[in-house]
């Protein structure tokens, strides 16, 4: 089903006000493309590692704010 000349306006509006969130989301999926469709064990390792310490971080952070 085509997508309607409105609808397209409607959505580059959007796009167009929400630069920080389409850059989020988008990067959102290609981390999980990566990890479900490319990603070998020792990638996958140095991710966990990642994560751990990017949850410390944040977890810090929000100890911080109180």
């Amino acid at each position: 089903m085509p997508i309607s000349e409105s609808r397209k306006r409607a959505n580059k509006k959007w796009d167009n006000s929400n630069k920080e969130q389409m850059k989020y989301l988008r990067y959102r999926s290609y981390s999980k493309t990566f990890i479900t469709t490319l990603a070998n064990n020792e990638d996958l390792q140095v991710l966990k590692d990642l994560i751990i310490e990017r949850e410390e971080l944040l977890k810090n952070e929000s100890l911080n704010t109180i």
